[in-house]
């Protein structure tokens, strides 16, 4: 008889017993033997991370797209509505008006869609670091323009284009999802069935 096959046996019959006791492998703790230790989530494979990571970049870059055109949408109204709009004389409250609608609307389309996974318990602190963040996205991208402007001193309408849309614009889109995700949008996940 193995050691193994004799420490099994006298394993299953303790003080006497006839009757067979089996022991756990493992130990195991007094909250998992009495059931009420929550399940344990199972680690996602790197696919399915980098698959949810691409939706949710695309559905955050598609909500933006979205803001952009409700900016120059309502800013093109307020400004230019009938050749001379309401507002054509104030055209930087337009603006403001403008980006507080496309705030708005980019809000609930990322609060709904792009991190439509996470729960919120604090729908007013949520909107407001939504806000800030992205009074900061914009300060970013006229830091990119400044830039551009008065430490490189290029000014043509290119160099403007380049510095302020293009990168100015990169530098917000990146500091907005990472600030979103991170500070903003910050609820356990919603339910099992939205994760997939």
């Amino acid at each position: 008889m193995t050691l193994r096959r004799a420490q099994r046996r006298r394993g299953r019959y303790r003080l006497g017993y006839r009757r067979p006791v089996s022991y756990p492998e493992q130990p195991v703790s007094a909250p998992e033997r009495s059931g009420s230790v929550p399940p344990v989530p199972a680690a996602q494979p790197l696919a399915a991370k980098v698959i949810g990571a691409l939706r949710r970049g695309g559905a955050f870059l598609v909500v933006g797209a979205i803001g952009f055109l409700v900016d120059a949408g309502t800013y093109n109204l307020l400004v230019f509505w009938g050749g001379e709009g309401i507002l054509y004389h104030s055209p930087l409250p337009a603006k403001i008006i403008a980006i507080a609608v496309a705030t708005v609307v980019t809000y609930f389309g990322n609060k709904w869609w792009t991190f439509a996974h996470k729960n919120t318990d604090n729908p007013g602190r949520e909107y407001l670091l939504y806000a800030v963040f992205n009074v900061v996205a914009i300060g970013l991208q006229l830091g990119c323009l400044g830039f551009s402007r008065y430490v490189l001193d290029l000014s043509t309408p290119l160099s403007d284009n380049i510095s302020g849309t293009l990168i100015g614009q990169i530098v917000a889109v990146v500091f907005r999802y990472w600030a979103y995700d991170k500070f903003v949008f910050v609820g356990g996940p919603a339910n099992a069935e939205q994760q997939k």
